[in-house]
Parts: C-alpha cells; structure tokens; sequence
C-alpha cells in the first residue's frame, strides 16, 4: 500500500480522519477503489463506510445505466 502526506491550506476545515474518508469516498465514487478498499483506508467498517457516503452525498451502487443495463439483461439470458 502507498503511503502519501498531505498539506492542506488552514481554510479546508475538516479534521484530518474526515479527509481520509472524504478521499477515500471519492476514489470509490470514481472507481478506482472497492468498497471494502476504501472503507480499510478510511479505518472503519464496510457498513460505516456506506453511511459515510451517504453524509457526502455519493452512491453506494457505482453502476453506470449501461452497467446496469448489461446486468440487467444478462440475467435475463441465464434466467431462462
């Protein structure tokens, strides 16, 4: 696992565990981490992590309609 430090200007007023989770949020939001990923940076359950995006307004689901739509009628196909 990478290890990085990060300086943030004095106005960004959160204290530094809400930006962990606010980073980790935001590269699950965007794909680049499992939820199970993000939650283990962010330091708390998978379940805590989960009521956490909701507090930022970010999807639990990270499907695009497209991916849902394959989904969708894959199952289809194999429900047959």
């Amino acid at each position: 696992m990478k290890t990085i430090q990060l300086s943030l200007p004095d106005s960004v007023d959160m204290p530094g565990y809400e930006v962990k989770m606010f980073l980790a949020a935001k590269l699950y939001e965007a794909g680049k981490l499992s939820l199970g990923q993000a939650a283990k940076i962010a330091g708390i359950s998978i379940r805590t992590f989960a009521e956490i995006l909701d507090k930022f307004m970010m999807p639990y689901f990270n499907y695009s309609s497209s991916d849902l739509k394959t989904d969708f009628e894959n199952a289809r196909k194999h429900s047959r």
